[in-house]
């Protein structure tokens, strides 16, 4: 019995080719990069700086249209649909290693990538992965612990997986094990072998993005078969990221173990609470400037009542709680109103200088005062036209999105069961 599992793709780039002799002990970084950066293998040079963020916006909007929020009470699972909009990484899986592209899912707990022989597969721009070249390569049998309880067999008694999303992309194939490679910042690489991951020769992605581009997915979420789990105590449970704005040509990056941990002044956390697989957070209300918007007697008011996803663009708010803010940054911003060219974003101001400083948006998580970017939290979009970057959905549970992620250190301690915070300068990181 196969079981559908919708995900949430947050995704990051890491460089490839490992080795396991490199020790674990303070824990290693690997590089992230957003698939509209420069240094992204999919960077389209013919976009200018405002259609690669109208693009992203639009991917956004796309993400809460195509979302019901029943399926989060109806399924076992994780149980939002891919973004397909943030960062990359770059692995490698196989003896000898076999570079691959995959979206990175905080949603997710599970590791795939397309396969030979493909009974169907999209059209991936990078070569599809031959596990009959690899010796470290191999199925998992039903009778197998690692064989989950929601997947199937098929005739050869090997555990079967499927993956389905809501915009009816979906995986299917065999779940396995091998070794999964990363690259460190250092140089030394690291490797992970008996990795437990799933040989897609069934699959198709819906958006162009998709597919032109990735491999698969990787999954980081709390579920049994996210990477963070199987990587387990090598890591600590520890991850975390400094997200750069887009046009960067710097990297950002991606911290598992030691590293991982987000200490020094100004640090700031708050609990994580898991529903499906990924992770949530309680907010409990927003600042502009001096004044509070709090959410009691709203539509958010509940424990664990907001995702954190570095995969989404725009940070998604229920219609309550979204008209109290925009009324607070419209009695706030002293600036002539303008329509959004693109017609995706509702709160534009035309702004003829870059003297102007938008104010300044603080979120209140449960214990955690977090200081958002002001260039994270209203975008320009086009000559002269600046907008704010949170939308108004009631079909798509809050979340708390990538652009406002934007310039912080973003730790998760899964051991602890906390997010922790740090303003800075993700360029120097």
């Amino acid at each position: 019995m196969s079981t559908h599992i919708f995900l949430t793709l947050l995704l990051f780039s890491l460089c490839f080719m490992v080795s396991f002799s490199h020790t674990l002990n303070n824990g290693f970084s690997v590089e992230l990069i957003h698939r509209d950066s420069p240094k992204s293998p999919f960077y389209q040079a013919t976009e200018n700086k405002y259609q690669r963020i109208v693009n992203a916006v639009r991917r956004s909007i796309n993400f809460a249209n195509h979302f019901n929020k029943d399926s989060l009470t109806n399924t076992p699972r994780s149980t939002v649909i891919p973004d397909k909009d943030a960062y990359l990484m770059t692995y490698s899986v196989g003896t000898p290693p076999f570079k691959l592209y995959g979206f990175v899912d905080t949603g997710s707990d599970i590791v795939w990538f397309q396969c030979e022989p493909c009974k169907k597969c999209y059209n991936q721009t990078t070569p599809i992965f031959n596990p009959s070249k690899s010796s470290s390569y191999k199925n998992i049998p039903c009778s197998s612990k690692l064989c989950p309880s929601y997947t199937s067999c098929n005739d050869q008694n090997s555990c079967q997986y499927s993956v389905t999303y809501v915009d009816e992309s979906y995986s299917q194939g065999d779940l396995s094990v091998e070794t999964f490679t990363l690259e460190s910042t250092t140089g030394l690489p690291v490797s992970f072998p008996k990795t437990v991951i799933g040989c897609g020769t069934n699959n198709t992605m819906t958006s162009s993005q998709g597919a032109r581009a990735s491999s698969g997915i990787v999954g980081l979420g709390d579920g049994p078969l996210s990477l963070i789990t199987q990587l387990g105590s090598s890591i600590d449970r520890k991850f975390s990221y400094c997200l750069l704005p887009y046009e960067s040509n710097t990297t950002s990056k991606l911290n598992f173990g030691d590293v991982a941990v987000v200490s020094g002044d100004g640090v700031v956390s708050t609990p994580i609470v898991i529903k499906f697989a990924f992770y949530v957070l309680t907010l409990e209300g927003f600042s502009i400037g001096n004044k509070r918007i709090d959410i009691r007697g709203s539509s958010m008011d509940v424990e664990g009542n907001m995702m954190i996803d570095s995969g989404t663009t725009l940070t998604f708010l229920p219609s309550d709680v979204y008209a109290n803010l925009k009324s607070a940054i419209v009695e706030s911003v002293k600036l002539e109103r303008a329509d959004d060219p693109n017609h995706a974003l509702d709160l534009c101001y035309s702004v003829t200088s870059d003297g102007y400083n938008f104010p300044l948006i603080t979120a209140h998580f449960k214990g955690a005062d977090v200081k958002l970017y002001s260039g994270g939290t209203f975008v320009p979009i086009a000559d002269d036209i600046i907008c704010w970057a949170f939308f108004s959905s009631d079909d798509l549970g809050p979340i708390f999105g990538n652009l406002a992620q934007q310039n912080l250190l973003v730790g998760y301690d899964l051991k602890q069961k906390i997010v922790s915070f740090k303003s800075m300068d993700c360029s120097k990181v």
